[in-house]
């Protein structure tokens, strides 16, 4: 893993169950589930995830950057005028934190350290 490159991409899915199907069948991509709210996929070309959730979606698609050091990365992006939309948070792996950049797109940004 490289830092500042495109590591991962997570989409939403408001039925987990069918959106694996859909896309096993379709692509022949293979999915782990983590928990009932959370499944990743590979084989994709590149590794991501669905998230689930009940609201409606618009733009369902999370791009996430890798960076050994968040708390760096995170001062680099305020610095340059993005936005942190959500703090560095831990889940399963490693920890990770979203932000705005000044066209308003969200994305985030990961680290396994």
């Amino acid at each position: 893993m490289k830092d500042n490159h495109i590591n991962y991409v997570e989409f939403k899915a408001n039925d987990l169950e069918k959106i694996k199907k859909f896309y096993h069948q379709t692509f022949g991509w293979n999915f782990t589930d983590y928990g009932p709210t959370y499944v990743a996929f590979s084989e994709g070309g590149l590794d991501g995830g669905f998230e689930k959730t009940d609201e409606s979606i618009v733009n369902g698609a999370l791009v996430i950057l890798y960076h050994q050091n968040l708390e760096n990365i995170k001062e680099r992006i305020v610095e340059f005028n993005g936005k942190i939309s959500r703090d560095i948070f831990s889940f399963p792996g490693g920890r990770r934190f979203h932000f705005i950049d000044p066209s308003g797109n969200e994305l985030a940004v990961w680290s396994d350290k």
